[in-house]
Parts: C-alpha cells; sequence; structure tokens
C-alpha cells in the first residue's frame, strides 16, 4: 500500500512540474496562428475559427486552456479576449515578436530533446538544416541584442573603433544599431546562408555605412585591418578543434590595437549551468553543430593566440551567455 502512495506522490509530482509547459505551448500556438490579435475585441470562438478557417472544436479546447492559465478572459457565455497582452507574444507579422524564441523552442529544441532516446540507442546524430532553420535562429539571436548592446557600444567607444566587422552578421540586427550611434564607422556583415544575408541586406538598407557580405568566413579577406571584429552565437557551428584555427585568422585581420568580441553560451558555467547544459544537449545532437567552449577552453585558446581576455562577464545570466572580448596584447 505505501508504495502504490509513492507512486502516486511521485506522478502528480511530474504532473505539477510539467504544468509550466502549458504557458509555453499555449503561447507558442497562438504566436504561430496569430490568435491573440484575433481576440483582442471580444470574439466567439466560432467567429474566429470561420475567420480563420480553422477547426472549431480545437480550437476552444486551445481557448478553454488559455482562460485556465489566464491567457485569455471570457464575458458572458461565449465572448473571448486576450487577457495578459503584456506577458504575450506580439503578432508574428512584428519581425522583433518574442514568439520566435516559442517558435524555434517548440519546432527545434524540444524535438531534438526528445529524440534523445532513438538517437543513444542508434549510435547516430540528426543533421542541422541551416536553409530550413537559418531565418528562425537568426531572429532569435536577435533577442540577445537588447542585453549585449551596451557592452558593445561601450567596447567601441572606449576603444574608438573605426572598422567593425560582424561575423554571422544573421539579418543585421547589431549592426544597425552601431551605426545608429556611430554613423561614421565602416561596418561590414560576413553571412553564410544567402536567405539571411538578403534579409540583412534589406533591414540594413537605409544605412549607408553597412555593407552585407554573402560569404563563408574562410573564403573571406577584408581589404583593411578592422578594430572590431564580432563574432555572436556562432561557436556552436564550428568544431572545437576548428576554433583556434577560426579566431587566428580573424586576428590576422586586426588592426594593432584591435579586438575580438565573443557572445557565447559557456559549458559548465558558472552562471545559468541548467540552461547552458540543455543548449550544449542540443548542439550535440547534430552532427553539424557542436558543444559550446568552457572557459578554460576560452583561456587555453587566447594564451595560445597570445591575445589578452579583457572582459568576461554573463550576459543572460539564467541561460549561460557571456560576452568575451579578446585583444590584441
Amino acid at each position: 500500500m505505501i508504495k502504490e502512495y509513492v507512486r502516486l506522490l511521485k506522478a502528480r509530482n511530474w504532473m505539477k512540474k510539467n504544468q509550466p509547459f502549458l504557458y509555453s505551448w499555449h503561447a507558442y500556438v497562438g504566436f504561430e496562428l496569430d490568435l491573440f490579435s484575433q481576440f483582442r475585441k471580444w470574439r466567439t470562438v466560432k467567429e474566429v475559427a470561420s475567420s480563420k478557417n480553422l477547426q472549431e472544436e480545437l480550437l476552444l479546447r486551445w481557448v478553454e486552456v488559455g482562460l485556465a492559465i489566464r491567457h485569455l478572459k471570457k464575458k458572458g457565455k461565449d465572448k473571448i479576449k486576450t487577457a495578459s497582452k503584456f506577458s504575450l507574444p506580439s503578432t508574428p507579422k512584428n519581425p522583433r515578436s518574442t514568439g520566435i524564441i516559442l517558435k524555434e523552442m517548440m519546432e527545434l529544441h524540444i524535438p531534438t530533446l526528445l529524440s534523445y532516446p532513438e538517437l543513444l540507442r542508434s549510435n547516430k546524430r540528426n543533421t542541422f538544416d541551416h536553409e530550413e532553420h537559418g531565418s528562425t535562429v537568426a531572429r532569435t539571436s536577435s533577442l540577445l541584442e537588447q542585453l549585449a548592446l551596451p557592452r558593445l557600444l561601450k567596447t567601441i567607444r572606449k576603444n574608438k573603433n573605426k572598422r567593425i566587422i560582424d561575423i554571422g552578421c544573421g539579418e543585421g540586427g547589431y549592426l544597425t544599431r552601431i551605426s545608429v550611434k556611430f554613423p561614421h564607422a565602416d561596418l561590414i556583415g560576413i553571412e553564410i546562408n544567402e536567405e539571411v544575408a538578403e534579409s540583412a541586406r534589406n533591414n540594413c538598407r537605409d544605412y549607408k555605412n553597412i555593407n552585407i557580405i554573402n560569404s563563408d568566413v574562410h573564403d573571406y579577406m577584408p581589404e583593411n585591418k578592422a578594430d572590431l571584429i564580432m563574432v555572436n552565437n556562432l561557436l556552436h557551428y564550428i568544431g572545437p578543434q576548428d576554433r583556434k584555427q577560426l579566431l587566428s585568422r580573424l586576428k590576422s585581420w586586426l588592426s594593432r590595437n584591435g579586438s575580438i568580441t565573443i557572445i557565447t553560451p559557456i559549458l559548465h558555467s558558472k552562471k545559468g549551468e541548467a540552461f547552458s547544459s540543455v543548449f550544449n544537449s542540443f548542439f550535440s545532437a547534430f552532427e553539424n553543430l557542436y558543444p559550446t567552449p568552457t572557459e578554460e577552453d576560452i583561456v587555453h585558446m587566447a594564451k595560445e593566440l597570445n591575445l589578452k581576455i579583457k572582459t568576461y562577464k554573463p550576459v543572460v545570466t539564467e541561460g549561460g551567455w557571456y560576452f568575451i572580448q579578446l585583444s590584441n596584447k
């Protein structure tokens, strides 16, 4: 009898721990189908199902969950309205909507982590499709900009950097923001994904000091030495054995007092170890993605390349993301 009570207690415990997932799932579905916008004004499930051509019964189930977790509220018998607008993602039409992180989590991270039993048994790994997921990843990477940007701007201002290169520039978020503050700086973005590079060109079209180049970093060579080279959210695409070679190549591009800034999760980080370990579990599930470096790895590479670690500080504490500045000694 005692064993049955223990079994029940464990089951209830896991149910409670899984409850937070309902918030993420509900917000993801709402973002993907733009349902929070549909319920911005009081409407019935039938009205929204008809206007969006959705299955009414499934939409009703989604609404019921939303009412239970207070993402939605109800008036009268059947009128529904979005409740907690501040915490919920904005429309997917907004390129800076936080819903993109839910999309990446639900469509990429969680399915990959759920494949772990099969991967462990088969001794195989997935292949990350850059063409399929590149745009989503580029948009989620932009969420780091708001937190990392002050450190970057401080570095640029302090060192009076004039020529700046962004390796893996994504959709050009960092470059456009830097351009606003430093309109006379020479800014170059290198992006290997053609679709993402085109999006970056479109985003940067009104900034005359930004040049976007669709190229592999190993095929590119700058015409002039750079004062600052940014490597943001990129190291997990590069094998541990190749990172030193990349940094050595980038160092050869630097001016005498130039520096390289890196933004990356740190494996076994002192801050945000739980999320950092999950990031690396995800990366390790792909044959063409790699675990991020440890602090010891950064120290070792800097020493071998004769680079000085000027800054090593967390950017997203709960995620184990760090801002690192390596400078010529």
